[in-house]
C-alpha cells in the first residue's frame, strides 16, 4: 500500500476546513470561505500563502499569464477552495495544473457548497 503523502499535515487542513463548513454552512461564494480560512489558519498557526501566483513556463519561455493557486498551506500543499453543487473533473484538472506549475505533489479540493463539506486529494 502507498504511503500517504503529508498525511498529517492534510489531516489536519481538512478539519480547518470542516470547522469553517461547521460555521458557515453551505451557500456562501467562494471569497466567504477563503476568509473564514484565512482566519482559521492564522489562529492555528499554520504558515500559508494566499493567492499564490505561478508563471507558466513554454519552449523557454514564460508567458504572460499565470495561474493564481487559492492557498499554499505548509509550503508543500495547494488547497483550492469551492462553493458547488460537486466537485468535477475540471476542478481536478485545475488543480493537476496548479500542482506541475508550482512543483508540489498534493492538492485538497475543499468544496464547501455541498450539505456536507467535501474535499478531494489530488496528487501530481
Amino acid at each position: 500500500m502507498a504511503e500517504i503523502i503529508l498525511k498529517e499535515e492534510s489531516y489536519r487542513l481538512i478539519g480547518i476546513c470542516m470547522e469553517v463548513h461547521r460555521q458557515l454552512g453551505m451557500g456562501f461564494k467562494e471569497i466567504v470561505y477563503k476568509d473564514a480560512l484565512e482566519i482559521e489558519l492564522m489562529e492555528a498557526g499554520i504558515s500559508f500563502q494566499r493567492e499564490k501566483l505561478y508563471k507558466i513556463g513554454y519552449k523557454d519561455r514564460i508567458l504572460r499569464h499565470k495561474y493564481c493557486a487559492d492557498f499554499i498551506v505548509y509550503d508543500s500543499i495547494i488547497l483550492e477552495v469551492k462553493s458547488t453543487p460537486v466537485i468535477v473533473n475540471s476542478f481536478i484538472a485545475q488543480t493537476i495544473n496548479y500542482l506541475k506549475a508550482s512543483g508540489l505533489k498534493l492538492g485538497i479540493i475543499a468544496n464547501f457548497g455541498e450539505r456536507s463539506f467535501s474535499s478531494k486529494r489530488v496528487v501530481f
